[in-house]
């Protein structure tokens, strides 16, 4: 399994930002697998769908993250659970399964949003 990826990436997307959560599986993994209940290891990258613009990345910091799933956004809570170690998984967010409608007091509110996630690891 070669971990040593580089960071992903997003092409523009086309057309209306889906309503509901898409997940696209671009390598699946072969380790353990994710529930969840898991904290996992992950380097992700995260991009607004009607912008392209990029507004978070673990691999910027040079280090992953990891997370326990269920202090996460909805749509990596049922995002997540069933990939495998060594694995790399799109995931297309929409607003109710991420920060909310706009004018909750995110940045991020009312934005579809997509993520690229490798995950590394599962505890």
């Amino acid at each position: 399994m070669d971990m040593n990826r580089t960071k992903p990436e997003i092409d523009a997307p086309e057309g209306p930002a889906p309503a509901e959560l898409v997940i696209e599986d671009i390598i699946v993994g072969d380790g353990a697998e994710a529930q969840a209940s898991s904290t996992v290891d992950v380097h992700y990258l995260g991009v607004e769908y009607d912008s392209g613009e990029q507004f978070d990345a673990s691999w910027d910091r040079g280090s992953s993250i990891e997370f326990p799933l269920s202090r996460l956004v909805k749509g990596w809570q049922e995002g997540i659970p069933g990939m495998k170690v060594g694995g790399r998984r799109k995931l297309i967010v929409p607003p109710a399964l991420a920060y909310g409608p706009a004018g909750m007091g995110h940045p991020l509110s009312g934005k579809t949003l997509i993520f690229v996630i490798d995950l590394l690891g599962v505890k």
